[in-house]
């Protein structure tokens, strides 16, 4: 029994280690184009079956109980073939004896909801907006299966750096920052709403986002090994340097307003008859909640308007003085 119980755990760990691997192959083939949806499952497997490992090697039960008898023997819930249904990665990380810790937790149920936002429907291209995202889960996944298992079950001895045939040039940086304006009104959604139910700390952990800045290096020294991607200390004077100037450059979560805060801002600046009728007039007959005008977003059946859109109504007032002074 004992051996048969060994046996099951090292299959699931076979097949979380080959589940996670072949999410990085697929991430890493220049020939698919599929890429982030099947990294996302992939990846969602193994960490399934890591954790299911997990609490079979603690004697933990992950079964799905159906109900329990009045002598407290439990019936477990089944498929209609007969198998067990075991527990899905977002009640293993439910689970209170679960060994994930918060940071790298709130990475894969952010993987979780992307996965149910997708699942169901062709997305547009999103390889390059989640990337970081992506490689904080290979982290932590190459981590935890080492920290809990033992170093023989690491990936990170069969994987390594990504070559490709030309460098980035400034167009190609231009259309990845505007990959994110094309995505579909649901995911974006779903980013913010998740992104900000973290806190700063927690956003900007490298477990939850893996993210790094490349330079192009221009020196070398001859006689050294040359290195594609060399790595300083988060703490030392080039890094603290590199932090500030990106700091200023990055893109920041846009402000977002309640639609009577822009009327209040209005009557502020002197246009005491913008109300909340003539308000609703101007953006009704721009169409402006139109998620293609970039106004706006709803999140929880709210709606939140951008600084685009305040910017829209001064503009308008300024030009229509007579009606609203």
């Amino acid at each position: 029994m004992k051996r048969r119980f060994n046996s099951i755990k090292k299959e699931l760990l076979l097949k979380s280690r080959e589940s996670a691997l072949a999410a990085v192959q697929v991430f890493n083939n220049p020939l698919i184009t599929f890429k982030s949806e099947m990294f996302i499952v992939n990846m969602h497997i193994a960490w399934t079956y890591l954790l299911h490992a997990y609490y079979r090697q603690k004697q933990i039960e992950y079964r799905y109980v159906k109900s329990v008898g009045p002598s407290g023997k439990r019936t477990f819930d089944k498929t209609k073939n007969g198998a067990y249904k075991f527990w899905s990665l977002e009640d293993c990380l439910n689970c209170q004896a679960c060994p994930i810790d918060n940071d790298a937790a709130n990475n894969l149920r952010f993987l979780i909801g992307l996965r149910h936002e997708i699942e169901h429907q062709m997305t547009t291209k999103i390889d390059d907006l989640f990337s970081a995202r992506f490689q904080a889960c290979c982290i932590n996944f190459n981590d935890y299966i080492k920290t809990l298992f033992g170093e023989d079950f690491g990936i990170d001895h069969h994987l390594a750096f990504s070559l490709q045939f030309s460098a980035l040039s400034e167009e190609q940086i231009s259309a990845m920052s505007d990959l994110e304006g094309r995505l579909p009104s649901h995911i974006n959604r779903y980013i913010e709403n998740f992104d900000a139910s973290l806190t700063d700390t927690e956003y900007q952990n490298t477990k939850f986002s893996y993210r790094v800045i490349f330079t192009q290096k221009i020196v070398n020294h001859k006689g050294q090994a040359d290195k594609v991607i060399e790595f300083v200390k988060s703490d030392s004077e080039v890094a603290k340097g590199i932090n500030e100037t990106y700091a200023v450059i990055r893109e920041k979560e846009k402000v977002k307003y309640r639609p009577s805060t822009i009327i209040l801002k209005m009557q502020e600046s002197g246009y005491p008859k913008f109300k909340q009728h003539q308000h609703y007039l101007l953006w009704k007959n721009e169409n402006a909640k139109d998620p293609a005008r970039g106004y706006g977003i709803q999140i929880e059946n709210q709606w939140y308007w951008y600084d685009s859109w305040l910017k829209y109504v001064k503009d308008h007032c300024s030009k229509n003085k007579r009606l609203y002074v």
